[in-house]
């Protein structure tokens, strides 16, 4: 039986859907193992997330990888974190065949130096990439993200009345891309974590209770099916 299940014809896909990896730990937890291997095994259903959603035609994906308030975990599983991202970087020509585009998003100063060139080159050799844009949110914090945009619209000299909405998402780390329309976290916990919060504002959720290592196409397939349920009227009627 094959694993993609084929696409309901009135089933409607989000453009851009976002989603919160979290629950490493706690699975790692579960099972009396080090939270290591909970990240390792988050990275691996990450690898295998991307390629189903680019298989089913999603447009734009953003994973939510490590964020700004992650630095204050312990300096073991912080090395840990970097360590896989830093092999998953050197592995990505082995994805050439997925066709999908790289882009990082976050601060990137504070990250060693050898992963932010292992970032450029992805982004570089993935630029002409048509499959699915992928973003991957490293030392992210979406406060932070929303105070550098207003920082560089500041330093441009923009007068304040020119300052608009539209002014702001240029400025952001995904600028010219649209917004996520839809949201996923699981593991059972029931908020955003500073994630793209000028982005959300209109975006759909659904949460759930797996831990992120055991979330699997199936799981992706039933946030889908209840996305295209939705009737999305902005504000209308």
């Amino acid at each position: 039986m094959s694993l993609f299940r084929k696409a309901k014809p009135e089933r409607i896909l989000p453009q851009h859907v976002a989603i919160i990896m979290d629950g490493n730990g706690r699975w790692a937890k579960k099972r009396h193992l080090p939270r290591t291997a909970g990240h390792a095994a988050g990275s691996k259903t990450f690898k295998d997330i991307a390629r189903y959603a680019n298989k089913i035609g999603i447009k734009y994906m953003t994973v939510y990888a490590f964020s700004t308030e992650n630095w204050k975990r312990p300096k073991e599983e912080v090395d840990n974190i970097m360590g896989i991202l830093r092999q998953y970087l050197k592995d990505t020509d082995q994805f050439k065949e997925e066709n999908i585009k790289l882009q990082f998003i976050g601060g990137r100063d504070r990250l060693p130096e050898d992963i932010q060139e292992l970032m450029a080159k992805a982004e570089d050799d993935s630029k002409d990439f048509t499959g699915m844009h992928l973003n991957i949110a490293v030392n992210y914090g979406g406060r932070d993200e929303i105070v550098t945009a207003v920082k560089k619209i500041i330093e441009a000299g923009t007068p304040a009345e020119e300052v608009t909405d539209e002014l702001i998402s240029q400025n952001l780390y995904t600028a010219g891309q649209p917004d996520p329309d839809f949201i996923i976290r699981p593991s059972g916990e029931y908020r955003l974590s500073n994630y793209l919060i000028w982005q959300s504002a209109y975006a759909e959720f659904w949460f759930s209770d797996v831990l992120w290592p055991e979330f699997g196409p199936r799981h992706l397939e039933e946030a889908l099916d209840s996305f295209s349920e939705r009737n999305r009227r902005f504000g209308g009627v």
